[in-house]
């Protein structure tokens, strides 16, 4: 009878994976992934099949974790602004706290390797988020853009901010608060 798989050895081969590929891209060894991860290369084949699968599940983990910072005291029936401020807050609290996690996730984001069924996992935790771009864009709170622009100014900004936090720890509020003005006018009409 083969052992249970050890949820310990999974989350330290998502750890490993994770920074590996936040500082050498998708094209990070899995040899380097296991001897990271403190396994043998053949133990990591156990838990993902492929490398491809663990760039999805590590995707996936990833797509989680920033789930579980954003939702928490997320306001449902605040303002559009109000929601979208405490989600501006909360990524940038995620991304100030974690930037291998964030390098890693913006690297799987572009990559190829990461299916569209993944992706589709990955944004359906992110529904409240949907909702209230919906909203935003039916109200005429935001400018009338095409949803992928919105994220690709939601990206930038806050990859700025990020790299400004990075720089200056001591100032995050100032960074955040100013990143989100500028967010904020990128975005709506009011």
């Amino acid at each position: 009878m083969a052992r249970p798989l050890s949820e310990e050895k999974r989350n330290a081969i998502l750890a490993a994976a994770a920074e590996a590929v936040a500082s050498l891209g998708v094209s990070a060894s899995t040899a380097k992934i296991a001897k990271d991860a403190g396994i043998a290369e053949g133990t990591l084949f156990v838990y993902f099949p492929t490398k491809d699968d663990l760039l999805n599940e590590l995707y996936l983990a990833l797509k989680a974790d920033m789930k579980a910072t954003i939702a928490t005291g997320y306001p449902t029936e605040a303002s559009v602004k109000e929601r979208c401020q405490h989600l501006w807050n909360q990524s940038i609290d995620w991304g100030a706290k974690n930037p291998a996690k964030r390098r890693a996730l913006r690297q799987l984001g572009v990559s190829d390797k990461v299916t569209e069924a993944t992706r589709k996992a990955g944004m359906a935790a992110f529904r409240d988020i949907q909702s209230m771009l919906e909203e935003g864009f039916q109200s005429g709170i935001f400018r009338q853009q095409p949803k992928d622009m919105l994220g690709a100014i939601t990206d930038v900004l806050t990859d700025m901010v990020l790299e400004f936090i990075h720089r200056d720890p001591g100032n995050i509020e100032s960074y955040r608060r100013s990143g989100f003005e500028t967010y904020w006018g990128a975005i709506s009409n009011k």
